[in-house]
């Protein structure tokens, strides 16, 4: 029988959710996300988040069916693999680990970006290099992820808790000023932002991808699936909760921030030309001592999204090498804690590394955040679209008693996930238009290593029949 991950004690389903609320990351997504969205369709930022959440929903359905039958730490290779078959199981996988170690750089990155604006903030100088920062975080989330995994999960939720309440604070304050009159630039409630005024229905489904992206992740909880308590009713409910928690939230914030800024033309450029949205209106509504909050939040956000990133990817490297591809040694678990510590060693001396060389090379870290996480949505895209068509074969084969007419769902996400990755590779400037490329070449270099090694589809097979020991015929369905 290969060997499970077992911790000491199951997870709960707040704990589950948690990863996948951190992988999301919502402070930095909201601070970054929404000025990109308003250079695109002007005031109309907050319908785009609604028809953003639409998409990801549909994409969501996916996960939720599936999971209702099939746990294991693959996530997509797993729902994949035993809905296609063990070669797409492993192409979807390892396009998954790709934006799993993607993500892990970035995320690092992004630490000593937010890390240096929070000292620059305080008035201090800083001269450290920041692949020193992303060093030293790699370093603390090692100490984090080496520990059980409820330990992991609560840290995420208090990191991140604390992250959404300062933005539903201020997001408050702003609709409330805003709504009595006494706002600092006169700005007013407007309710025509969820509408197509002053833009093009063009513009509006442009901007989702920008959306879109601010939800790249929410699928992480899926890899805790042999660690979570009753996980097929509990990984579904995380990963639903997580979707549609993330978008109330998500626009909410961006409603509170349109407005907070001004729906006029000046207000839409200042939104448009914030490094972080957030920041400026904590400076503007409240004062500089909320804003160094905020900006304290972003930068222990983008800590949190290290730790999420770098445990789910540990969680599939562990369950791509239990069947056959990579060192035995990977799919090794701690005894005490029950967690695939060789596995997470790798996955963050890759990150790290990858940040070290790229300082070294002259890459900002911003850069290094922006480039590694647009590969990293490049290949997961690739992972949703093939989790997608996991769900329609499902449905095709009867095997799970889902009526024919939700086919349409994951045809739907399968389109709109083609609409997102057209968007991001065409009309790029260099360096951006080579990613497409190199999050392709990843994913083919999957495909290649299964086709040539015939071998390994069949141990994959044998390893996914095992590890799903309980079939899904026995499940109680929720069709």
């Amino acid at each position: 029988m290969p060997e499970q991950l077992r911790p000491p004690r199951k997870l709960r389903l707040w704990e589950a959710l948690a990863l996948s609320v951190g992988l999301m990351g919502p402070t930095l997504a909201m601070a970054l996300n929404g000025a990109g969205v308003a250079g695109t369709v002007g005031k109309a930022v907050p319908l785009v988040f609604v028809l953003g959440l639409i998409g990801v929903a549909l994409v969501a359905y996916g996960f939720v069916r599936l999971t209702r039958h099939f746990n294991h730490a693959g996530s997509v290779y797993a729902l994949a693999g035993v809905t296609l078959g063990p070669r797409a199981g492993f192409f979807g996988g390892f396009a998954l680990l790709g934006t799993y170690l993607f993500f892990a750089v970035c995320t690092l990155a992004a630490t000593g970006v937010f890390t240096e604006a929070f000292v620059s903030a305080l008035g201090l100088s800083w001269g450290v290099p920041w692949f020193a920062v992303a060093a030293v975080a790699a370093a603390g989330v090692w100490a984090v992820n080496s520990r059980e995994s409820r330990v992991t999960a609560r840290t995420l939720l208090l990191v991140e808790g604390v992250g959404i309440v300062g933005m539903l604070v201020l997001s408050a304050i702003i609709v409330a000023r805003a709504g009595a009159g006494t706002a600092p630039g006169g700005q007013t409630l407007d309710l025509s932002v969820f509408s197509m005024e002053g833009t093009t229905v063009g513009a509006v489904m442009t901007a989702t991808v920008f959306a879109f992206l601010s939800w790249a992740g929410f699928e992480a909880c899926a890899s805790l699936g042999e660690e979570t308590a009753d996980p097929r009713r509990n990984i579904p409910r995380a990963l639903a909760g997580s979707v549609l928690l993330t978008g109330v939230l998500y626009v909410f914030v961006m409603f509170a921030q349109t407005i907070g800024f001004g729906t006029g033309k000046g207000g839409v450029a200042a939104f448009a030309g914030a490094e972080s949205s957030l920041s400026a209106l904590a400076q503007a509504y409240i004062g500089t001592w909320f804003s160094l909050m905020i900006a304290f939040t972003a930068m222990a956000s983008a800590f949190a999204a290290s730790i999420s990133s770098s445990a789910a990817a540990s969680r599939l490297l562990f369950a791509l090498s239990r069947d056959g591809f990579g060192p035995r040694v990977l799919a090794r678990t701690d005894p005490r804690t029950g967690v695939p510590s060789v596995s997470l060693v790798v996955a963050l001396a890759v990150a790290a590394l990858a940040d070290v060389a790229l300082d070294l090379a002259g890459v900002s870290a911003f850069d290094a955040y922006y480039w590694f996480a647009t590969l990293g949505v490049l290949c997961l895209l690739v992972a949703y679209a093939v989790a997608g068509a996991g769900v329609v074969a499902f449905i095709v084969n009867g095997r799970g008693r889902i009526p024919r007419r939700e086919i349409a769902i994951p045809v739907l996400a399968i389109a709109y996930l083609c609409f997102v990755f057209y968007n991001q590779s065409v009309g790029q400037d260099s360096p951006l238009s080579y990613f497409p490329w190199i999050a392709a070449a990843w994913c083919l270099a999957g495909l290649a290593v299964v086709l040539a090694a015939p071998g390994l589809a069949g141990r994959i097979g044998q390893g996914l029949s095992a590890e799903l020991a309980r079939p899904e015929e026995q499940a109680v369905s929720t069709a």
